[in-house]
């Protein structure tokens, strides 16, 4: 316990006097009464992991730097600074500058286009469709696992921040994709319903969700070994390859109409969507890496191999899902240049966490992908409207 003589300077001893004066007040039988930690903060079992709802014990001391960890953590987690990964702080604050919503984006252009009998072909309208069909519940899907899941196993404070500030970017996710089919007056029930109806589309889904069930299960708690290693295979599963692979082929897909000045408000919402996945998964590959620092004895040669394989496994099923929206080329594009394109991202992906590549040689048919990603530009990438919607600061890609 701290004693109160010991304290820094900024501490504030307890009055005393307004102590005593307060037990007075009381009545006899409560003065008396002296309730248990438990009952002052119903403090959760020391096996639950924290949660920043366990008991507050007066006196205890400041925290350090030191005593933040990402996972398994007993620093309070109600206490923001002093920050240990400043980089989580830095990504939630350029989240924030970078801030827009749906209904700031005209629809007007992709209205008329999709009205016109004429403006867009039965393949580009497939396109269209699956895409949403896709995304709409798939940000849903990212939004609960963020949470029901990884917020309660991510124990530092500045990662739950920016943690927050996903699950709304999500929640904005969703929003525009319905907002593009209400636009478009697109059947709700059916685009919402793939996931349920269309074969490649419920196959990513369904890859899913073993992971999404490990983590929310009230069961499982960090703090061994095993269970440590099953989170960061979950980490994985998500920010690696549900963020950083089974987006990618909708997104060249739709980008590519934006490309050709068709669809252009539904493709600009795809590029501020694109911009903050990258950022999630850039987060969520911060974290991984952190929790690899922290616990190199999670990293074996097997955990490794696991790895390798949901990348594999995620590549033929977004490579599946890009031959089953383009059984023919369209948009200057077909369904072949995506093998080696998502190979390409395998690779990324192995590089970011420190795997082995899986597809050595592989490269990127889409160029201007990279660019659309890494650069970062003072102006809409399809000069329909100037990015000075942001709250501060410029427009980041990182």
């Amino acid at each position: 316990m701290l004693d109160w003589d010991d304290a820094p300077q900024t501490a504030t001893k307890p009055d005393l006097g307004l102590q005593a004066a307060r037990a007075a007040a009381m009545p006899a039988a409560s003065a008396s009464y002296k309730p248990s930690p438990a009952v002052v903060m119903n403090a959760a079992p020391k096996d639950a992991g924290f949660t920043g709802l366990e008991d507050l014990t007066m006196g205890a001391k400041r925290i350090q730097v030191d005593d933040k960890k990402i996972i398994n953590c007993r620093a309070d987690l109600n206490q923001l600074v002093p920050f240990k990964y400043k980089w989580a702080w830095e990504k939630y604050l350029a989240a924030c500058n970078n801030h827009w919503m749906p209904q700031e984006v005209g629809m007007s252009a992709d209205i008329a286009l999709w009205q016109d009998p004429n403006g867009l072909t039965d393949d580009e309208r497939m396109i269209i469709k699956r895409s949403l069909g896709f995304f709409s519940t798939a940000d849903s899907l990212v939004a609960n696992n963020l949470v029901l899941a990884v917020y309660k196993h991510i124990t530092n404070p500045e990662c739950r921040q920016y943690i927050l500030r996903q699950a709304f970017e999500e929640a904005i996710h969703t929003h525009a994709y319905q907002y593009i089919i209400e636009s478009l007056g697109l059947d709700e029930a059916e685009v919402f319903n793939m996931y349920r109806e269309v074969p490649s589309i419920h196959d990513k889904a369904a890859w899913s969700l073993p992971y999404t069930q490990s983590l929310a299960d009230e069961n499982f708690h960090t703090g061994t070994p095993e269970m440590d290693q099953r989170l960061l295979r979950d980490m994985i599963a998500f920010y690696v390859v549900f963020e950083g692979i089974f987006f990618y082929v909708g997104f060249v897909q739709l980008l590519s109409f934006g490309r050709r000045n068709k669809m252009v408000g539904a493709s600009e919402q795809i590029q501020y969507i694109m911009r903050d996945e990258a950022m999630h998964m850039n987060f969520g590959i911060d974290v991984i890496n952190q929790i690899k620092i922290e616990n190199p004895h999670l990293w074996t040669a097997e955990f490794q191999e696991e790895a390798r394989r949901m990348i594999v496994e995620a590549t033929e099923l977004e490579i599946r899902y890009a031959h089953d929206t383009m059984p023919r080329g369209v948009l200057g594009l077909n369904a072949s240049m995506f093998n080696e394109y998502m190979q390409y991202i395998a690779n990324r992906r192995c590089n970011q966490i420190g795997l082995k590549e899986i597809y050595p040689g592989a490269e990127n048919p889409f160029p201007w992908m990279s660019e659309v990603i890494d650069l970062k530009k003072e102006k809409n990438f399809f000069e329909t409207r100037v990015t000075e919607y942001q709250t501060g600061g410029a427009l980041n890609w990182d």
